[in-house]
């Protein structure tokens, strides 16, 4: 950095700074590893040669807590993608099925709201379309902190749920699909060109839960690309300013992953493939009658409990696919 020239080509420069400190933060993190492990070297040592069993299990405690951070490391180092590092915005749509499929989307976003807060995360709404009974027919989040983006594009695809309706009266068994999409959120170091005459920007009132402030104010905000089609709406806030800044938040995202898609000619490089919300389509099915049980189906990793799993407890599948795509 201190080079001469380093600063004359900004855009580049900033990325560069940007990678540095990503690196120089996991070598930090597995320093600070390799030195929690010593001191517990000298204390096994010291509790075998005095047989103290409460101190082997203080030892192995602590070791558990440093694999654990270890685990989490090693898992990191694979995500090597140019935009890994970013924030993710996560979009979940139901499936044809009506008031079943909108209840699964939902309990799909209380899943990735809640992996967010396990991990720490900043988790915003940025837009919530409710259902007319019960789910959503569409939300978009934003899940701000380190590599979410790397971790969460595990998640595109189609999900599947088979459980007895609770919105049915003959307590019968059914099957619903929701679709989830993961776009990074675009930082300092990624332009992405946008004219205003190419925006087209409608207000609207918002529908669904909120009170009576949403049913008199235009405070929802959906805007049009126009050269592209691409359509982005927010209603999830009250003020139209805010709404409008979250729509154009998952606008940039689109747009970037959709040049990116243009230029590589792959349109699975960063969002995933697209796919019907339909049997054979899904990356994932969560079972919860006649058994309990969650497959992922391009790893086939299987957790039997589905409760733990919809609470966002979603890494084993994260951590399996990384994996697997690795080895790929």
């Amino acid at each position: 950095m201190a080079e001469p020239g380093f600063w004359d080509r900004p855009d580049e420069a900033q990325r560069t700074v940007a990678r540095l400190k990503q690196a120089r933060r996991t070598v930090d993190e597995w320093t600070r590893c390799d030195a929690a492990l010593r001191p517990l070297e000298e204390l096994l040592d010291l509790a075998e040669s005095e047989s103290d069993e409460g101190l082997v299990a203080d030892v192995a405690r602590e070791l558990d807590g440093v694999a654990r951070e270890i685990g989490e490391l090693e898992t990191r180092s694979l995500l090597s993608g140019e935009h890994d590092a970013l924030g993710a915005i996560v979009n979940i749509h139901p499936g044809a099925g009506g008031t079943e499929s909108q209840d699964w989307a939902e309990m799909l976003m209380r899943m990735y709201q809640r992996w967010g807060e396990r991990h720490g995360f900043r988790v915003t709404v940025l837009d919530y379309q409710q259902g007319e009974e019960a789910g959503i027919k569409d939300a978009t989040l934003e899940i701000d902190g380190a590599y979410a983006y790397g971790y969460l594009k595990a998640e595109s695809g189609v999900h599947r749920l088979v459980r007895i309706s609770p919105y049915d009266a003959n307590a019968r068994r059914h099957t619903s699909f929701a679709s989830v999409s993961v776009l990074p959120v675009l930082d300092d170091t990624i332009k992405v060109e946008v004219r205003p005459e190419d925006l087209k920007i409608d207000t609207f009132r918002a529908g669904g839960a909120g009170g009576q402030h949403v049913n008199k104010t235009e405070s929802a905000v959906r805007i049009t690309h126009l050269p592209t089609g691409l359509v982005v709406q927010s209603q999830a806030e009250r003020s139209q300013h805010r709404n409008k800044d979250a729509a154009m938040k998952i606008l940039m995202s689109r747009l970037f992953v959709h040049f990116e898609a243009q230029k590589r000619q792959q349109t699975e490089a960063l969002a995933g493939p697209k796919k019907d919300i339909d049997f054979g389509s899904q990356i994932r099915s969560y079972v919860m009658q006649p058994y309990t049980m969650v497959n992922d189906h391009r790893t086939e990793t299987k957790i039997g409990d589905v409760h733990a799993v919809l609470d966002g407890e979603i890494d084993p599948f994260i951590d399996a696919w990384l994996k697997h795509k690795d080895r790929a």
